[in-house]
């Protein structure tokens, strides 16, 4: 489900989007300084990749509204994890997709910018996309116990995109692949602790944003 009746946007269009930056990130080490949208890469970021529409006055946006994150597993993932079935993958995509609404609209709205559902010319429209998707030892709720000890949650890809919410016009782009945290200590994995690695990497991801909007305003982040 779209977020809000006033955003609209298809699924063949993100797919297309996630897939142009998966590419971008994974089968070239080219960095593009400008891209086929007319986007100037930022260099210095503190995500891995971004780019932005030279001349954007951001500190217009004060609202922010958030598209449903598309969440899609790493090529070949479920090859490496013979008993995860599909129910498996498509639970685990969408409580990701939940848990990246909820996080990002806490952090925003704690951060003084309000998640709306209805375009105006002051909200920043967010799409997001979760690819590459790398869980090392996925929960599959089975019947039986099955313990699973990994030194690390696995990994993902956050890909998001800035648009003006009125015009759709495109604005700045980011790519940041992150690892869940790694403590060099062999644990227990479990579901709960598979969606607390996830949540702080969100969490990071979305004090990014909320740091870049602080920027942009001449804000102290706090």
């Amino acid at each position: 489900m779209i977020a809000g009746s006033g955003f609209r946007t298809t699924l063949s269009a993100v797919l297309a989007a996630a897939l142009g930056a998966a590419c971008a990130n994974g089968t070239s080490t080219r960095t593009p300084e400008v891209t086929h949208d007319g986007l100037k890469r930022v260099p210095g970021s503190r995500v891995e990749r971004a780019w932005v529409k030279p001349g954007v006055d951001f500190s217009q946006y004060t609202e922010v509204g958030l598209l449903d994150c598309l969440v899609s597993f790493r090529r070949n993932w479920r090859m490496n994890h013979p008993g995860v079935r599909t129910r498996d993958m498509e639970r685990i995509k969408s409580a990701l997709a939940d848990e990246f609404r909820r996080v990002f609209t806490k952090e925003l709205e704690r951060g003084g910018y309000p998640v709306v559902t209805v375009p105006d010319d002051h909200v920043l429209l967010v799409r997001p996309a979760i690819i590459d998707l790398d869980v090392a030892a996925p929960d599959t709720m089975s019947g039986g116990r099955s313990d699973s000890f990994t030194a690390s949650a696995g990994s993902m890809t956050l890909v998001v995109e800035l648009f003006d919410s009125v015009s759709n016009e495109i604005l700045a782009r980011a790519i940041d692949r992150r690892n869940a945290r790694h403590t060099g200590n062999v644990r227990w994995t479990t579901r709960g602790s598979n969606t607390n690695d996830a949540r702080r990497l969100l969490r990071r991801w979305a004090g990014l944003l909320v740091s870049k909007l602080d920027e942009v305003h001449g804000k102290q982040s706090g």
